[in-house]
């Protein structure tokens, strides 16, 4: 499994944490916001790495969102939680289209 891939699926569990409603915001404002902070810097890691690793990143990109758009209280819970879920198909997809290519013919032909 890729890097990106693992990294996709630790910020997915994290996202999924702060989605809960009083649980996840009382650890955001507990750390002084730094809990956004660290994601942002998570999410933009995943990122850098999808992309060299030339995977699917458009989880990385709504959760850098997400740390945008975090601090605002029923807005952050939704972006959580839609963050969350799209890393989660997100790592889950890339691991299916790598699947395929192995599948294919040495030659590079495509069988539909």
């Amino acid at each position: 499994m890729k890097v990106s891939r693992i990294l996709m699926l630790v910020a997915a569990a994290c996202e999924l944490l702060l989605a809960i409603p009083v649980l996840g915001g009382w650890f955001v404002l507990a750390t002084g916001w730094g809990a956004l902070g660290f994601m942002f810097l998570l999410h933009l890691v995943t990122l850098v790495l999808a992309v060299r690793e030339r995977v699917p990143y458009y989880g990385p990109i709504v959760g850098l969102v997400t740390s945008a758009l975090g601090w605002v209280p029923f807005l952050g819970w939704a972006m959580h939680l839609a963050s969350g879920i799209a890393l989660l198909v997100n790592a889950f997809q890339g691991q299916q289209q790598q699947r395929r290519d192995a599948g294919r013919s040495e030659a590079g032909r495509r069988f539909y």
